[in-house]
């Protein structure tokens, strides 16, 4: 698993991040709370909301890692598509029976809430996609807080 988040990191987050777009008013501040409860969500309004959760973030091109409940979770932000996605690797497809794949698609439909389980590059993956610029504080943090749950279950 860790060869694959190595590599993922790498292929996900090439792009470099400049200083200002990594620098953040401390969280807890009225004018970074307020920049929060106004207008549409951005990459660095994500931002924030990530390094409040887990001071140790790494921003990385177009998104960021952090940990939640000692789980790694990358977070892929598309600005041009509107589109944030959080997602964990959870297993390589190969270890998997098919009992372990028609509960995972029972659980997307009525346990996993608004995170889900997919498949892509031999990866089985627990993701969280949401439209970036309607995307809500709340709403971010419930999202990162299911993909966890959906990765360790």
């Amino acid at each position: 698993m860790t060869r694959i988040l190595s590599f993922l990191v790498i292929a996900l987050f090439a792009l470099p991040v400049t200083a200002q777009e990594a620098e953040a008013p401390s969280p807890d501040s009225p004018q970074a709370e307020a920049l929060l409860d106004e207008g549409p969500m951005t990459y660095e309004k994500l931002g924030r909301i990530i390094f409040a959760l887990d001071p140790e973030a790494q921003p990385q091109g177009p998104g960021f890692v952090l940990t939640i409940a000692e789980v790694t979770v990358l977070v892929v932000v598309d600005p041009n598509s509107d589109r944030m996605r959080a997602m964990v690797p959870v297993a390589e497809v190969s270890g998997l029976t098919p009992n372990d794949l028609y509960r995972m698609m029972q659980a997307n439909f009525d346990t996993a809430l608004d995170a889900r389980y997919a498949i892509a590059n031999d990866t089985l993956w627990s993701t969280f996609i949401h439209p970036l610029s309607p995307l809500q504080k709340n709403q971010l943090i419930s999202g990162l807080g299911q993909v966890v749950n959906a990765a360790k279950t």
